[in-house]
């Protein structure tokens, strides 16, 4: 059970503590853990195509797009987003979206790209009912959403809290690596837990 902490507002209303870390067990905690160090060391949104070592291959550190802090979380757990998407795409390349007129599998880009993560997590089981609720989100949750006009975005579900008591998200959507109150900014398409 989470012990969450809690600010009293003076009008009979309790509100967690913004910025305060609500104490995660498992596997979420540790991606937490790990999309968190990224903020300060990504600076960067670069979003260029790059040949990329396989396995374990990976963009310059101060540089990526929101997938690459999903791809750098779940390396910090020992697994390889990018050997993980390639293998089950070329096992099932059918069952991955056509929107880029790929004929095989592309080892350097399927594991950045959304659509692709949403489908490996589906497939693997981790997708969960989508919450309308910001406090059905645990820590470590993965978000799919729509960024205007309709770009796909993902982002880990942070341990910590704004004032409204929403939690907040770690993503790249355009400075690097940041840790904020975006969760019900855009229009989501899939939940994800990883467990």
């Amino acid at each position: 059970m989470h012990r969450r902490h809690f600010l009293w507002l003076g009008t009979g209303v309790f509100a967690p503590v913004p910025g305060r870390a609500e104490p995660a067990a498992g596997l979420g905690a540790k991606l937490v853990v790990s999309a968190r160090r990224q903020v300060g060391v990504t600076t960067v949104y670069d979003p260029a195509y790059v040949t990329l070592g396989y396995p374990g291959g990976d963009v310059p550190a101060d540089r990526g797009v929101c997938t690459d802090v999903v791809i750098r979380a779940f390396r910090a757990l020992g697994l390889d987003l990018q050997q993980l998407v390639h293998e089950d795409m070329a096992a099932h390349f059918s069952a991955y979206p056509k929107l880029w007129g790929l004929k095989r599998t592309d080892r350097n880009i399927d594991h950045r790209r959304v659509p692709n993560l949403a489908t490996f997590f589906t497939r693997r089981g981790k997708k969960v009912p989508a919450a309308k609720d910001p406090a059905e989100y645990r820590p470590g949750d993965l978000v799919t959403c729509l960024v205007p006009p309709r770009l796909p975005h993902i982002m880990i579900v942070s341990d910590r809290h704004a004032a409204s008591g929403r939690p907040l998200v770690l993503h790249n959507i355009g400075r690097g690596t940041q840790e904020e109150d975006r969760l019900l900014d855009f229009n989501r398409t899939g939940h994800f837990r990883w467990e």
